[in-house]
């Protein structure tokens, strides 16, 4: 009976480790356009928690030895929240700086916003407003939009409108709220240039 209850014991044990190994690998590490579309849907830290935080040591590889800006930013933004990891503000925005100096739209944006609203830093009109300015040139509509207003406050220089009224005039989307709010920043901007300046701007490219 004791040699049977063993064999028994064995088996069960043998089994679980096998559905835990199938459960760890029935999750997959993103592509870079998954993470992407996550990232721009702002979708990124929740799914890393859906995921049972599994993921952590394949995010922190590809963040900082494959250097993969996406990754770079996920990491950045997973340690700055304390997300499957230990919290680490400081490290967490340089893994953000790490993502905007390669260009990653989204890394721009978040930390012009971080420097406007004074997210772990003390606010810097000055400091969001050139972060904001890269992100809209990489045709960013969050970083268009919330610069828009900045310039509305009456921050920026004149000199960027029409850059700024031409990315939002070609920009794109099927959300009507958004839809009309850009219509909205339009028209504010239309009011701080000359009409010959705005067709101008209408027909001219400024993003890259």
């Amino acid at each position: 009976m004791r040699i049977l209850l063993t064999i028994l014991f064995s088996g069960l044990m043998a089994f679980s480790s096998l559905a835990q190994s199938a459960n760890m690998q029935a999750v997959q590490i993103y592509t870079d356009d998954q993470l992407l579309d996550l990232i721009k849907e702002n979708k990124h830290l929740s799914q890393v928690v859906l995921d049972e935080c599994q993921l952590v040591q394949d995010i922190e590889a590809r963040a900082n030895k494959a250097n993969m800006p996406s990754y770079q930013f996920l990491w950045g933004d997973m340690l700055a929240f304390g997300v499957c990891v230990k919290k680490d503000i400081p490290l967490g925005l340089h893994y953000m700086n790490l993502a905007a100096d390669q260009g990653l739209s989204e890394g721009l944006e978040q930390l012009g916003r971080y420097y406007h609203i004074g997210k772990f830093m003390q606010v810097d009109i000055d400091k969001a407003i050139v972060y904001l300015k890269t992100a809209a040139s990489l045709n960013n509509l969050k970083a268009q939009m919330r610069l828009a207003s900045l310039y509305e406050q009456g921050y920026g220089s004149p000199l960027d409108y029409p850059a700024l009224y031409s990315q939002l005039h070609n920009s794109l989307t099927d959300d009507k709220k958004t839809h009309k709010k850009i219509s909205q920043l339009l028209a504010q901007l239309a009011t701080k240039m000359p009409p010959q300046v705005i067709e101008d701007a209408k027909r001219r490219s400024y993003t890259n």
